[in-house]
């Protein structure tokens, strides 16, 4: 008896316990909680795509920024330099009468003044002399200046296409604007050797208008004194076939 009792108490403890782990094993799905965690899941990524699109924009436009403010690698601006000062050179290098407003009023004073019954003839001839010598010198001038001018074409050339090769492959706004500008200052230096060459020929050209206004004062001068009444001719004798 008692051992059936044992036995039946033993069946009901095994059978508890394989009731037990058969009910701790069991998993339930649940598909409306795995939907929603999915959603989640989805949601979570979306914002952190987000995220990494919005800090590769952020990036391509720092990038943008630093290529707008990088400067341009290439600067004319030493051998624009240099041409305008060899074409002030020329021009301070002017002879006789030069670009000086007391200097020329001197001239004018003195050489291209009005002639006078009190000058003599010797005086008259050097003054004529004078006169010449400063044409001839402001022509020398104004050809030495234009070729300065035609030497500078070279350069002017070289520069403007290597300036606008750099504008065109220009990275940024900064590179651009300052091609931009040199391409101007370019145009400037040449504006400043087409005046240089203007008032290096309108210096000779007003030369020689002085100088002939002048030899015409002469002239009217020298036959007023030969036409003047005086002591009449006298012969002399000549000996002449020796």
């Amino acid at each position: 008896m008692n051992r059936r009792r044992l036995i039946a108490a033993v069946s009901i403890l095994a059978l508890s316990l394989v009731s037990a782990n058969t009910a701790h094993a069991l998993i339930v799905f649940d598909p409306s909680n795995y939907a929603q965690n999915v959603l989640t899941a989805a949601r979570e990524l979306q914002q952190i795509n987000n995220q990494i699109t919005s800090l590769q924009n952020q990036t391509q436009m720092l990038i943008n920024q630093a290529k707008n403010l990088a400067s341009l690698p290439y600067s004319a601006l030493q051998q624009l330099q240099s041409s305008i000062q060899r074409t002030q050179q020329l021009l301070s290098q002017a002879q006789r009468v030069a670009y000086d407003v007391q200097q020329i009023d001197r001239a004018f004073a003195t050489s291209y003044a009005p002639m006078t019954g009190g000058q003599s003839n010797a005086a008259l001839i050097i003054g004529a002399q004078t006169r010449w010598q400063n044409s001839l010198a402001a022509l020398q001038d104004a050809l030495r200046v234009q070729a300065g001018v035609v030497g500078n074409l070279d350069i002017h050339r070289t520069q403007s296409t290597a300036l606008v090769t750099s504008s065109q492959s220009a990275s940024g706004a900064l590179q651009a604007t300052q091609a931009g500008n040199q391409i101007l200052a370019l145009q400037a230096q040449q504006l400043a050797d087409l005046t240089a060459t203007v008032a290096a020929q309108s210096r000779a050209q007003a030369l020689e208008s002085a100088q002939r206004a002048a030899a015409q004062d002469q002239g009217r001068e020298q036959l007023r004194r030969f036409l003047a009444p005086g002591q009449g001719y006298q012969s002399s004798s000549v000996r002449m076939f020796h």
